[in-house]
Formats: structure tokens, sequence, C-alpha cells
């Protein structure tokens, strides 16, 4: 069946499953571990035992998520040896150290004090396993420090010298600070999250919807929602800025984006449509005049470059026209149901059973914004592994397409299978969180004093403010 398929386009969608796959997991182990955090701060602060409830599930979430994560990343290193040789072959000598130092500083750092946030509150003081969760945390962001300075380099490559066909470091600043990795990083660490703040919401939304009223569920909510108000509007200003720095050094990009096939002035914003790349034109286009020139260029009579202006070295142009608008749909439809949900809650305290569906239907939303975002990322470097500096084909290997295909068949089956499982688990955690006496399995851990003017409410564990 694969025998008659192009070997390199086997080894790139394997790849794309392999990175589709992987990277939903630490985009939710990189915000979650703040999140954690701030759970164990209100905990310590107020000594309300609300907060130490919403930890013990949420670490579960965590470990599982971080346990996924670090087996489907293997899968996907090995791929560079067995699909991608030219790769390590010609930027290996970047590409290695930055890989390296992700595992040598974050990845040691994450599973070192993982152990004492899962196993260690009956061991240790409050304050010790709060430090634990402060460095797990601080590792996943480090390790996406790392991952993103690789990745933006592959981007915008900069710092560097070919000599004999390899890149040699010139200077790893600028290797490391290439000119899109602080648009890339930040806008990577919002839609981290974004994802844990929907998965928060949604979460107990369900668990609302299954009329569990314990006080947790409320304070996740409110958590969940207020965190995703706030992130939306600034995820929507750096995704400009990132665009702008995107049209600066990755035109052709911008161009797929946009379904620009001409170049001009006055360019129109295509709303929606069909991208024909046999007659170069979008079917069924539905667009707003001069509004792309504006946006792109800040003036409505800027020029801007289209599909023509690179004839052999442009991204295919559907998958990146549609892989953006899922992103930015998904995007506006985060900020409608945040600030509707922040609005009631702050209005009733509680939400209603349609905003919690709602809430409960986006609780894996940041997932399909994130794969999209990353697709037009990816596919809108192609044809360049190394924008400008190495292609896909160059880097590929021999390796026949039916034994890509043989594997891919069976990656996309396991793959499946363990996405479906984990949704499960989640829920499952969910459901026993809210089913389980909050005395069953209680850590012994060391419980702070409330704060001054706060008395402690031993009949329902909560602190209060006097009336």
């Amino acid at each position: 069946m694969f025998s008659t398929m192009d070997p390199v386009l086997l080894a790139r969608i394997q790849f794309a499953a392999n990175i589709t796959f992987h990277i939903l997991f630490p985009t939710i182990s990189i915000a979650l571990g703040w999140v954690l955090l701030f759970f164990k701060l209100r905990y310590g602060k107020t000594g309300d035992e609300r907060w130490m409830a919403a930890y013990r599930l949420w670490v579960k979430v965590f470990a599982l998520t971080f346990a996924v994560g670090v087996v489907s990343g293997i899968t996907m290193s090995f791929q560079f040896g067995t699909n991608w040789p030219g790769y390590m072959e010609t930027v290996g000598n970047i590409a290695g150290p930055l890989l390296a130092y992700e595992v040598l500083t974050a990845f040691f750092l994450e599973a070192t004090f993982l152990g004492i946030m899962l196993f260690g509150t009956r061991r240790v003081s409050n304050r010790v396993h709060t430090i634990a969760t402060l460095l797990v945390a601080g590792g996943t962001t480090l390790s996406a420090f790392w991952i993103l300075a690789l990745n933006s380099w592959m981007q915008t490559p900069a710092g560097f010298e070919m000599i004999d066909g390899k890149a040699h470091v010139t200077s790893w600043l600028e290797v490391i600070f290439n000119p899109s990795f602080p648009f890339r990083l930040t806008h990577m660490l919002i839609a981290s999250g974004l994802t844990v703040s929907f998965l928060l919401a949604g979460l107990s939304a369900y668990r609302w919807l299954r009329n569990d009223r314990t006080p947790e569920v409320l304070s996740t909510m409110r958590t969940g929602v207020m965190v995703a108000a706030v992130l939306i509007p600034l995820q929507i200003v750096v995704g400009d800025l990132h665009g702008l720095n995107t049209l600066e050094h990755q035109p052709a990009k911008i161009a797929a984006m946009e379904g620009i096939w001409t170049t001009g002035t006055s360019v129109p914003a295509v709303l929606f449509g069909w991208p024909n790349a046999l007659t170069r034109s979008t079917d069924w286009e539905i667009s707003i005049p001069r509004l792309a020139s504006f946006y792109l260029t800040h003036t409505f009579d800027g020029e801007v470059k289209g599909i023509d202006a690179f004839p052999n070295a442009h991204p295919p142009v559907a998958p990146v026209f549609f892989a953006f608008r899922i992103m930015v749909g998904v995007g506006m439809l985060m900020l409608l149901i945040s600030w509707l949900a922040a609005w009631q809650l702050r209005r009733r305290g509680e939400p209603s059973r349609g905003m919690a569906r709602a809430l409960l239907a986006m609780t894996f939303s940041g997932w399909v914004a994130l794969v999209a975002g990353w697709y037009v990322t990816e596919i809108g470097r192609q044809p360049y592994l190394v924008y400008g500096v190495l292609t896909t084909a160059e880097a590929a290997s021999d390796v026949p397409a039916p034994m890509i295909g043989g594997t891919l068949a069976m990656y996309l089956t396991l793959y499946l299978v363990l996405i479906a499982s984990y949704v499960s688990v989640v829920f499952y955690l969910a459901r026993r969180a809210g089913a389980e006496p909050a005395t069953i399995d209680e850590p012994e851990i060391e419980t702070p004093q409330p704060v001054v003017g706060k008395v402690r409410n031993v009949g329902n564990n909560e602190a209060r403010s006097p009336q």
C-alpha cells in the first residue's frame, strides 16, 4: 500500500504524528506546574483545605502528563537518526548541544523533584514540599526554553557559519536568542497557560455538572476561567507581534497563512475560502478589502508579498491557510467563553448549567489551537527543515517507503489508544476526587498557621474572615 508513496512525504507524516502527540503533554505540564505552585501558596497563606484538595487532584494529572510526555519524546528523538540523518550531519553542532542542555538542566530538575511532589508529603515539611513544586515548575519552563531555542533557530537561523557543508557556531547568544525566539517562547508559554486554564475549568465544570459541590471545585474553576480571561488578550497581542516578525523573516509563510497569491498593495484579509493551487487563487473567497495590508504593514496601502514572489520556495498553501484559521477561530471562542464565564462567576458566584456545559466542551480546546498553530509553524517552513539552510529532502534518509509506512501505521494506532486512555483517566480522576471523602488518604503534611485576622473552622476545614 505504501510502496508507491514518496518516502520523504511518509517520513514527514510520521514525524508530524510523533510531534503532534508529544507536544500535547509538555504543553500541559509547563503551565500546570505553576498552577500547582499557586495552589500550594494559597494553602500556605490561608490554611484553607480546599487548595490542598485541588493540589492532590492536579498533581496526579501532572504526573500522568509528565510520564506520557517523556515516553513520547523518546520515540520522537529516535527519528532524527532513522528518518532524518542529514539533519544532525548538517546542524548537529547546534542541535546536539541545545538538546543536551535541555536534558541536563530541565529534565533532571523535573524528574528529581517530581518524586518529592508525589511522595514527599509525609516525609518533608510543607515549605520543602512547596520548594520542590517550585523547582519542578521552573524545570518545565526551562525545558520549553531550550526546545523553543532550537526550534526557533530552525525558523530564523543566526549565529553560525557553514564550513564544508556543516553548521558551526560563531555566537551561542545569537543562536539561542535568534530573531524569532522571544516571540515564539512567549507565544508558546501563553498557549500552555490557556491549555491548562481550560483544562482546569472544563474538569471542574464536569464535576459541577455531576453535582460535586466540594469547595475546591468552584475555586479551581474560577482559577482556570480568570487566568484564561487574562491570557487570551495577551495572546492576541503577542500573536500580532509574532506575525510581524514572521513577515520580516519568513514572508512566504505569511503569504500562505493569509492566502495571498500575488504580490500587491491594499491586500484584503481573506476570512474564508478554499485555496486552489492549480489556479493560484482562493475559491469562494470571503474577504475584507485592504485589511491584511493594514495589520501586516500598519498602513492600508502597504505592499505584501504573495506566493508568486517565492516560485520555488514556498509552503503548501491549503494546510497552512486552514490551520491558521482554526487556531484563530478557537482563540476567539476562548475569548468569548472565558469572558462570559468570568462575568457570570463574578455576578452569580457559580456557573449556570449552560455555562458549565460550555466549559466542559472547551476542556481540550487548547490542544486544538496548539496543534493548529504548530502546523502553521512547521508546515509553513517548508520546503526547508532549517530555513534557508537545509531542505527537508536533503535531510531525509533512504529508508524505503513500505518500512516507514508500516511504522507510521503502528504509531498512529498506538497514539489513538494512548490519547483515548489519557482523556479517560483524567476524567476518572475527576470523578474519583468528587466521590471520595476529604479525609481518605490525606497526607500528613505540615499545616501552616492561618493568616492574622482569620480563624480556623475545624468543622469544615475552611478559613473564613470574621464577620
